[in-house]
């Protein structure tokens, strides 16, 4: 199965990205997360089939999403400090 996908970028927060079926727009995407998101900037146009990698999420996870929900949010990156305490929490925990 291929997908044309629109990606949408937030320029509310940075990170942020929606993906929709490009013939859908953002019509799927519920009110309230379409508030929080802000202003909807179209960033790339993609063909999702499955083969093709995708930079920080799994494409078999997006289009799940796709066929599902209608849309996939993809959230900022957790800072890579916030990365290390979490593992430093585990590491002390199991002492």
């Amino acid at each position: 199965m291929k997908v044309v996908c629109q990606i949408y970028r937030s320029k509310r927060e940075e990170g942020m990205y929606l993906y929709c079926r490009k013939e859908d727009g953002l019509e799927k995407v519920p009110e309230p997360l379409r508030k929080r998101f802000g202003i909807a900037e179209p960033a790339m146009v993609l063909l999702l089939d499955g083969s093709r990698p995708l930079a920080r999420v799994d494409v078999n996870k997006v289009m799940a999403s796709l066929d599902d929900a209608g849309y996939y949010l993809q959230l900022p990156p957790r800072p890579e400090s916030d990365f290390q305490v979490n593992n430093i929490q585990q590491h002390n925990s199991k002492l």
